[in-house]
């Protein structure tokens, strides 16, 4: 049961971080101006991926200001992601294995 858990909670991570990569792309696109934020279909996505983002993108935005008008707020949220949060859920899930058996 643990075993499903985690396995659940390290998708979700994964796909969190393909959220944050799509929001990326996509304020690029809207930057540019290869995608008009007018259109119904491209504001909804764009509104959908600020949501999701946004309440751990804005922490961070807070810290570390912006580098040559540059946002490098989610390059800091995917390594905190890969270097922080994966490893620490590996060691609670190693911890927990141990623990069971």
């Amino acid at each position: 049961m643990v075993t499903i858990v985690f396995q659940l909670l390290f998708e979700l991570i994964q796909l969190y971080t393909w959220v944050v990569l799509s929001a990326c792309l996509f304020s690029f696109l809207l930057g540019f101006g290869i995608l008009d934020p007018r259109q119904p279909v491209v504001w909804k996505i764009y509104n959908f991926l600020s949501r999701m983002t946004e309440p751990l993108l804005q922490p961070i935005r807070s810290i570390l200001p912006a580098v040559a008008n540059i946002d490098l707020s989610p390059l800091v949220l995917l390594l905190l992601i890969q270097y922080v949060l994966y490893p620490v859920l590996g060691k609670i899930y190693a911890m927990l294995m141990v623990g069971i058996a």
